[in-house]
């Protein structure tokens, strides 16, 4: 036979001839699952069919007509195109064996040849040869017939199938992939049908969360398309499959359900028992999910498996991959419990910087090193009886890294507020601009390079541990420095501006942030050097044109090999790569956050990348041209004002502004710096990784990241951190399963949105609100607000980013919407149209740059992350310091 394969005669490497569905349903049916009997008529026939109506041509023109003509109509392309189908005739050879399965089926077999049988109902489903496969999600695209009886509906059925591979919905996901239309074809499944009491569908992991442990089960009664097509309620039932306990089930009231029709299948009335009775109880729920984890299993991949039960029996009637598994996730928290009472907690400051919930072993380092850090600087600063043990620390609360200050030692702090100001304006203690300039930036540096001159991969472990601390430590107490460099930048921009709107502007002046625009920073700087080298590599057509078509990160993996990309002369490319390398190693160093389990450009170096290239195509501006833009009109209207003042109000306006002036960009310059340490550190970190997996602790040396700072430091005392040793027997690394644990609870602790202040209480954020990064997260309404920090407006697409993994999807011209932003971001400044955050304030590091590329910003709105989706048109008033989703009109 040319036409027919019994599903016994079918593979999953018969995704050619059956189709992904056909296949599928094959290898299940010779594996011995529970399948109907059925057949397939493959690929061969829809190609004779077509062939011999000479339809080729005509069909390939109406799918892809250019654009403005029919090319994106694709509903009139559809209909032109059935029109072909149901007008041709069926070749009698195709004919002939489709009957002759057909009947054979009916008689309780498929096998070709039988003659003669009953009608017997049976589902007809198209198969195509692009669906039901683990890298796609063409599934329900094209057409599904069930109940059809006789053999001529049967043939009916089969070329209203092929005619659907043509639908307006399949030909516009083709056209958006990027498959060629002349490449597709489609099988059809014939099958039994199964008279179903109860249908459904059944995931054997949980497409909400990505949890593999976990089987998620929909049902109705009666047939089971309905509930594929999402036409009627559904009870829903999550499950343990291991256990087989029931975690979780939502009984619907479930009014509609799918029957047999004479032909064809008809919604009739739930019996009203049967309307709020479970479809499937807690056994039968979980027989189920036992047969879906075998087939799971079998097929070596999660499956979205559809299932059917006549007489208490279950059957399969279709079984696909999952595509687009999210990693596995735990439920988001919604209760803060505290871990020290009377005290209170606030997300500011270093935690800014810390807008996710931390990794174990960053959580671990980082409490006790903030708080020796803030002790050390508070005890220069206001005595040392002052801070006392237990009155500081960096905890976490659901993952999320808080401040902590006892109740006491916070009122003992701030009786000493005077006396810490009075050190912050002498430089003592290492604090202020003096103090950052004269001691901590370079005691910073010089621990840096001492460490990287050490031979790592020759050093014993426990000496990489100590040094991964003191860095750590030696970062914490730069950062504590650079907060006393941030009071006086902000101070002196506040003051001036303060005097110049009261005392000095008038109609028609410009702003007061106009005065303090285009002076260079370390962020801008960086932006320079990559402007420039994307200028160089202008001049180089070829290695042009190879970076701007290649993935960020295939270039990035070519950065660290030295592999050059195909048609890349050698010279030129490296003479490129050091000139990126010479950039990463001066600005590489910016943290996204400063979690060391977040790479840092000098380690993937794949988000800048992004930005070479949107430098490459000639878009964004001149980052020379726009600063010496804004230092003329600085300069210009400085004159202006001055040249108007009287003596008393010119010599109190020259003096604010300088003081504004020269403060300002060296808070940039301190911030940038935050992460010397970080390329090191996490060097430090992978290599002690790399031997814990060589001894079978871990499966990966990233997953070093994931252990708890005791783990890590048993493992070197007990030397499995040493080359040569290893643990034997175990059948994967014995710390595998935990890490997994603790990335899955990551997950989702991450969907949260951390309260700025705990314990939360009115009395609190009247208190202390004010004087936090973000506002309420108890906004409701279209329009939500935060603090309006570079002026103007703009309306476009929002593109929320989680950090440096989701650059590559931001576009030219959209809003950057994110929980925070640091000077590692920078880069992407250059595409944004606005800037919207959940965390920051006028003075934050996205208020300058947002200001020196001059695109509107509105931060610290505490919900933006939340109440926003990549691609919703907003509004960004800078003005007012609002945001507005702007509904489409119907």
């Amino acid at each position: 036979m040319a036409y027919i394969r019994d599903f016994g005669q079918l593979g999953r490497g018969d995704v050619g001839l059956a189709g992904g569905k056909g296949a599928n349903l094959g290898e299940l049916a010779r594996a011995g699952f529970p399948v109907p009997p059925g057949f397939v008529l493959t690929t061969a026939a829809y190609a004779d069919f077509v062939e011999s109506n000479g339809l080729a041509p005509r069909i390939l023109e109406l799918a892809t007509l250019p654009p403005g003509a029919h090319g994106t109509d694709y509903d009139g392309a559809a209909r032109r195109i059935r029109a072909l189908f149901t007008g041709g005739v069926m070749p009698k050879e195709i004919a002939r064996e489709l009957r002759e399965a057909y009947s054979g089926l009916a008689r309780g077999t498929a096998a070709p040849g039988d003659g003669g049988g009953a009608d017997v109902p049976v589902a007809v489903r198209s198969s195509a040869t692009a669906e039901d496969l683990a890298s796609a999600s063409f599934a329900g695209q094209q057409d599904t017939y069930l109940n059809i009886r006789g053999a001529d509906d049967v043939t009916a059925a089969v070329i209203d199938c092929w005619a659907s591979l043509w639908n307006a919905r399949a030909m516009a996901y083709r056209s958006r992939e990027g498959l060629d239309p002349a490449t597709v074809r489609l099988a059809v499944v014939v099958q039994r049908m199964v008279e179903s009491d109860a249908a459904g569908v059944m995931f054997t992991a949980n497409p909400s969360n990505g949890r593999r442990d976990q089987v998620v089960i929909s049902a109705a009664w009666g047939l089971g398309e309905s509930v594929v097509s999402g036409a009627v309620t559904t009870d829903d039932v999550v499950l343990d499959p291991a256990s087989g306990r029931v975690e979780s089930r939502s009984t619907a009231d479930k009014d509609v359900m799918t029957a047999y029709a004479d032909n064809g299948t008809r919604e009739q009335p739930v019996p009203e028992r049967q309307r709020r009775q479970p479809v499937l109880d807690d056994a039968a729920a979980a027989a189920l999910a036992r047969q879906g984890v075998a087939i799971a299993e079998h097929f070596g991949s999660p499956q979205d498996i559809e299932w059917a039960r006549s007489a208490g029996e279950f059957f399969i009637v279709q079984s696909r991959p999952v595509t687009a598994l999210p990693e596995p996730s735990a439920e988001a928290p919604t209760e803060w419990p505290l871990p020290f009472p009377k005290g209170m907690y606030f997300r500011a400051s270093i935690v800014e910087q810390l807008p996710d919930p931390l990794s174990p072993l960053f959580a671990d380092l980082i409490d006790g090193s903030v708080t020796r850090s803030i002790r050390a600087l508070l005890s220069e600063a206001v005595g040392s009886d002052v801070v006392r043990e237990g009155d500081v620390s960096l905890p976490t609360i659901n993952g999320y890294a808080y401040y902590y200050y006892s109740s006491s030692g916070m009122w003992r702090v701030m009786g000493k507020s005077l006396t810490a100001m009075g050190a912050l304006a002498r430089g003592q203690a290492h604090m202020g601009i003096k103090g950052w300039r004269d001691h901590s930036h370079p005691r910073y540096r010089g621990l840096v390079r001492r460490w990287a001159a050490k031979p790592l991969e020759d050093l014993p472990s426990s000496e990489v541990l100590g040094g991964i601390s003191e860095l750590l430590d030696a970062g914490t107490a730069y950062y504590t420095a650079v907060q006393s460099v941030i009071p006086i930048a902000a101070t002196s921009e506040i003051m001036f501006r303060s005097f110049y709107d009261r005392l000095v502007r008038r109609a028609g002046d410009p702003p007061g942030q106009t005065f303090l625009l285009g002076y260079d920073s370390e962020p801008i700087r960086a932006e320079k050097s990559l402007f420039d080298l994307a200028a160089w590599t202008r001049g180089h057509p070829e290695l042009a044109a190879a970076l701007a078509s290649g993935p960020a990160g295939s270039i990035a993996a070519s950065v660290r090999t030295g592999e050059r990309p195909a048609g890349v002369d050698a010279g030129e490319w490296e003479q490129w790569r050091t000139r990126f390398q010479r950039h990463l190693d001066r600005f590489g160093h910016a943290v996204y956050n400063l979690d060391f389990v977040n790479p840092v450009p000098a380690d993937d170096p794949s988000a800048l990348l992004e930005t070479l290239k949107f430098f490459l195509r000639g878009e964004g501006h001149d980052p020379h041209e726009r600063q010496q833009h804004s230092a003329g009109r600085r300069e210009d209207q400085s004159r202006a004002i001055s040249a108007r003042l009287d003596p008393v109000r010119r010599a109190a306006f020259t003096r604010l502004l300088r003081w504004a002036q020269r403060a300002a960009p060296v808070r940039e310059d301190a911030l940038a710096d935050v992460g010397l340490a970080w390329p090191l550190m996490r060097r430090m970190l992978l290599e002690l990784g790399r031997r814990l997996v060589d001894s079978g602790i871990i499966a990966d040396p990233a997953d070093v990241f994931w252990l708890r700072l005791d783990e890590l430091r048993n493992a070197i005392e007990f030397g499995l951190a040493t080359p040569g040793a290893s643990i034997t027997g175990a059948e994967r690394p014995v710390r595998a399963d935990a890490v997994e644990q603790r990335k899955m609870l990551w997950r989702g602790q991450r969907k949260a949105a951390a309260p700025q202040l705990l314990p939360e209480s009115r009395w609190m954020e009247r208190a202390f609100g004010s004087m936090m990064p973000a506002r309420s997260q108890d906004q409701r309404g279209d329009t939500f607000s935060g603090v309006g920090a570079s002026s103007g407006q703009v309306t476009a697409p929002a593109r929320v980013l989680g950090g440096p993994e989701d650059f590559a999807s931001m576009r030219p011209g959209e809003v950057l919407v994110a929980r925070m932003t640091t000077p590692a971001w920078t880069p992407l400044f250059a595409m944004a149209a606005g800037v919207v955050t959940d965390v920051g304030g006028p003075l934050s590091h996205s208020s300058i740059v947002a200001r020196e590329y001059g695109i509107p910003a509105v931060l610290g709105t505490g919900v933006a992350t939340q109440r926003l989706a990549s691609g919703q048109q907003v509004r960004v008033d800078g003005d007012a310091g609002t945001v507005t989703v702007e509904r489409a009109e119907a």
